[in-house]
């Protein structure tokens, strides 16, 4: 059987932008679902939010969401894919040394302790505490959703169990308490959104418009049967996601929200390998966030 080779660099490095975001914040909520490296089309989004000022004043993202929320708190444009893009074949990063290090296939201590070190985030900025941020992870005792707000916890900690991917990963222990990725219980973080009063709110989603998932858990019962709650959540999540789709496709259509969706069917897979198809996902979120910044800035009122 022939195994696929991918190239291990991007190398078209001066197509993405790179810059610092302005220091202008808009009223408004970011809610930004997971989706493993498909979570590439949302660094795109916000990478053009940035380039066009729309800088909200409060971000919610669950696994992936939560990990691209940095680059976009810390103002940091083109910084998120600049890692993506040029770690993706590291499997410090991604793979069996992430697995050695941390128990899951997302090198959480390289990155946080070895790449922002060569790549260093913004701390100041994004540890501002005029932008909230919180990322969801899924309680397993409980089997409850818990969100975990910047300024409030430990954040690194917290995006590690957010985007820990369950049946591949060990749990993230915070005080003792087993957790998992946030999208085991809700895959778009809204209900953050709604709790909080958010007026304006644009979600990010990282399938089309039309994707909707096959009801159940298969597997869950025979790997997490310890945790019964947290099997009960992971069997209802894709109804939930299902329902909330709906939701979010009528608040949108009627003006309620913004929702910002693949224009085309994303083809790229949860732990995709090809960089030229990943690359690609990125500006296609770029793009679809420009043809719509005109919706954008009306709904939030910049155009005033």
């Amino acid at each position: 059987m022939n195994k696929k080779i991918y190239r291990n660099v991007y190398k078209h490095f001066s197509r993405i932008p790179l810059g610092r975001a302005s220091d202008k914040i808009t009223e408004g909520c970011l809610v930004l679902e997971g989706g493993g490296w498909k979570g590439l089309y949302t660094v795109g989004v916000l990478d053009t939010l940035m380039l066009n000022d729309i800088n909200l004043s409060s971000v919610t993202g669950c696994s992936a969401g939560a990990l691209c929320a940095i680059g976009y708190l810390s103002g940091q444009i083109g910084w998120g894919i600049r890692i993506d893009l040029t770690c993706r074949h590291d499997t410090n990063y991604c793979g069996l040394g992430a697995y050695a290090r941390d128990g899951g296939i997302t090198g959480f201590s390289y990155l946080f302790n070895e790449i922002l070190q060569k790549r260093p985030v913004d701390t100041k900025r994004l540890n501002d505490p005029s932008r909230r941020l919180a990322v969801s992870a899924t309680n397993m005792l409980t089997g409850e959703l818990n969100y975990f707000e910047k300024g409030k916890c430990s954040l690194s900690k917290a995006i590690q169990a957010s985007a820990t991917v369950p049946y591949v990963s060990k749990p993230v222990l915070i005080h003792g308490v087993p957790y998992l990725d946030g999208g085991c219980a809700e895959k778009i973080p809204y209900s953050w959104a709604q709790e909080h009063g958010e007026e304006k709110k644009i979600v990010v989603v990282t399938r089309e418009r039309e994707y909707r998932r096959k009801p159940g858990a298969p597997m869950a019962r025979t790997v997490y049967g310890r945790y019964p709650r947290f099997v009960h959540s992971l069997e209802m999540a894709n109804e939930r996601f299902n329902d909330m789709m709906d939701m979010l496709e009528s608040k949108a259509d009627s003006g309620e929200i913004i929702l910002i969706a693949p224009s085309e069917k994303v083809a790229v897979s949860r732990f995709e390998g090809d960089i030229d198809k990943l690359a690609d996902l990125y500006f296609l979120g770029m793009e679809d966030a420009r043809k719509m910044l005109p919706q954008i800035r009306e709904y939030l009122g910049m155009n005033a």
